[in-house]
């Protein structure tokens, strides 16, 4: 009998969409299963065509969930010196334009089997929590653990809706930065890492300083909102933005120049230095002076010595002087420790507002109350068959499972 552990990453986005809650999951499932000692599945949203063309980038198009699984398998191997041994899974979903995420629709958890449900990781929580309606997570999976992302909320309403599912469903929170919505039982914990590509990209840079050769020679790059006039620009990105950006600068007189998505390791802007966001510690694993704002959301990256950070426009222009790399050793004893839970005390008080959640979910009018997109409660009968699903009494289970 297969004992390793069993590992389920779930996530709300999928190749080509270039986001981080689709790539970083996906590297995360290849080298969690590099060893062999772990079963892990990465489970993805499959959007039917007309969702596709509103998410993914140059017209990219699949007419089945296993042609999509063969472009993310070439795409992963491509960057990975290894050949990754995880198996994908796909759950019906539909791209919830307001909230510019898609949305699980019926219980995605049956796509994992009971004997398969050791652990679950969330990337995106609250938009796979908000509008679930079948089993509790908590009740499937013996350890439920989530990462939350962009946590700056718009609302008074959402914040509370948040705390509410993430402490009915959550074993343990994991917030990336002291700037995301704060939880029960949550830590701050930067877990991401970085591909091994980057830090070899960072060997060359620490070489060329160590023979006093100039290492960056081409400027900067940005990534991030810009207001910024006399410049000329090099976009690199594939979005339905493009053309709209292209235009804003065209309007504000700037010299804007759209190129084809790039990884930022692609050598063709390795003599440059980098800002903000899953790009930072990729930059800063290069040897890349980082120059990003004395912001909660950066405190990680504050203690690596090519971090450069600033408070105001004034200071941002000092911090852009400093070209000096000074090697930096980490505090390897640096640890966090998860806070134990009586876990019997918690299931007590979590029974009611889970049934009420699962109750208020399982009708449209309160589901679409709640902010869902309509008709979402099961999938279509177009998902259905695209996914080799079928429906019996509201049940999503796959055919050849059964």
């Amino acid at each position: 009998m297969d004992r390793r552990q069993r590992i389920a990453i779930f996530t709300t986005a999928s190749l080509p969409w270039m986001t981080g809650t689709a790539i970083n999951p996906l590297f995360r499932a290849a080298y969690l299963a590099k060893g062999g000692d772990r079963k892990i599945t990465l489970v993805i949203p499959w959007s039917s065509l007309k969702d596709q063309k509103l998410v993914y980038p140059n017209n990219a198009m699949f007419g089945s969930p296993w042609e999509q699984e063969s472009y993310i398998g070439q795409w992963l191997e491509r960057r990975i010196a290894f050949i990754p041994d995880f198996g994908i899974c796909f759950y019906p979903g539909k791209f919830a334009v307001d909230k510019r995420s898609i949305i699980p629709v019926g219980d995605i958890l049956e796509i994992i089997s009971n004997e398969e449900a050791d652990i679950a990781v969330l990337g995106e929580p609250k938009h796979l929590t908000w509008f679930h309606h079948g089993k509790r997570w908590k009740t499937k999976f013996r350890l439920y653990v989530k990462r939350e992302k962009n946590g700056r909320l718009l609302a008074f309403l959402p914040k509370y809706l948040n705390s509410w599912v993430v402490s009915i469903y959550c074993h343990k929170v994991i917030r990336l930065s002291a700037a995301t919505q704060d939880y029960p039982r949550s830590i701050i914990c930067n877990l991401h890492g970085v591909n091994p590509k980057f830090l070899e990209v960072g060997k060359k840079i620490f070489e060329q300083l160590q023979s006093r050769n100039r290492a960056f020679t081409k400027g900067g790059y940005y990534i991030g909102k810009m207001e910024l006039a006399g410049l000329e620009i090099d976009l690199y990105g594939n979005t339905e933005d493009s053309d709209r950006v292209k235009e804003a600068g065209n309007k504000l007189k700037l010299v804007v120049r759209v190129h084809p998505g790039r990884d930022h390791a692609d050598p063709l802007i390795h003599d440059t230095t980098d800002v903000v966001c899953t790009t930072t510690a990729e930059a800063l694993a290069m040897g890349k002076i980082v120059i990003c704002a004395n912001h909660p959301s950066n405190d990680f990256f504050k203690r690596f010595s090519n971090c450069r950070t600033y408070d105001d426009g004034n200071g941002f222009i000092e911090a852009t002087q400093l070209n000096q790399v000074v090697a930096k050793e980490l505090d390897k004893n640096q640890s966090m420790k998860f806070a134990s839970i009586s876990l019997n005390l918690q299931k007590n008080m979590e029974a009611t507002p889970a049934y009420l959640h699962y109750v208020a979910l399982g009708f449209e009018t309160t589901r679409r109350a709640f902010g869902a997109i309509p008709e979402s409660l099961y999938p279509d009968e177009e998902q259905c068959k695209e996914l080799g699903l079928f429906t019996l009494t509201g049940r999503v289970g796959s055919k050849k499972d059964n």
